[in-house]
């Protein structure tokens, strides 16, 4: 899992860039623009960053080249444009970027970079701390590696016989299988979260997507990626 910032002016590249590292299992921040996007990397240090060139305040490449100056460029940058020349890009590179992704973002390819520029972080910072002066790396004192556990329902959290993921809307009672792979696990959770909420509101999408936190068409597309039923009889019903 790495933390990643996405830097681009229109919602629905944040929003499609969000859903598809997200499902990677990534932490991903969003900025609508290079101010926002300066604040963020002030105020954090992102694993990597996918960064629009045509922005309306500030152009990526420009911001790039601040991140340079400022000794902030620590972290791989691709850049992203669906109109950039091939001299743009070149001049993207040659401050520091490690790639170039063009729109429409063809998702095997975004993938596939995204994973070289964690790859090269990680080096560069294995790199970084082998060039530091020999210290140890853990305290000398006793280190507890596992804290105790206190029982949840007579769970101890050592059971393997965990049931399959379960929702009962009665008892507001969620239950899954630490032995699912973990996206596995995120839709099974996901489900029960977006199912419970449509029982709750009858069926209304709109106080469902007030009440998560959604817009209506994000939602719409979760749903129906997760195959939740959204009809409202099946939402009373299940009720």
């Amino acid at each position: 899992m790495a933390n990643i910032l996405v830097v681009d002016d229109e919602m629905g590249i944040r929003e499609l860039l969000s859903e598809i590292l997200g499902d990677e299992g990534h932490v991903v921040t969003t900025a609508e623009d290079a101010n926002s996007a300066r604040e963020l990397r002030l105020s954090s240090s992102p694993d990597l960053v996918l960064l629009d060139i045509w922005m309306p305040d500030t152009d990526g490449v420009t911001l790039l080249k601040e991140w340079q100056r400022d000794g902030l460029l620590t972290m791989p940058v691709i850049m992203m444009s669906g109109h950039a020349t091939i001299d743009t890009a070149v001049e993207a590179t040659r401050i520091g970027a490690m790639n170039f992704l063009e729109k429409p973002i063809s998702l095997q390819k975004l993938l596939r970079m995204v994973q070289q520029g964690l790859t090269r972080g990680h080096e560069n910072a294995r790199g970084t701390l082998l060039q530091q002066p020999h210290r140890p790396l853990v305290s000398q004192e006793k280190v507890t590696l596992m804290p105790q556990l206190q029982p949840v329902n007579g769970y101890n959290g050592y059971n393997n016989s965990i049931p399959s993921p379960t929702f009962g809307s009665a008892d507001n009672e969620f239950r899954v299988s630490f032995e699912l792979p973990l996206r596995e696990a995120r839709d099974a959770f996901e489900r029960a979260y977006f199912e419970h909420h449509l029982v709750r509101e009858g069926g209304s999408m709109t106080r469902v997507a007030e009440r998560t936190g959604l817009e209506r068409t994000h939602l719409y597309r979760k749903l129906k990626q997760l195959g939740v039923d959204t009809s409202k009889g099946h939402a009373k019903k299940a009720g």
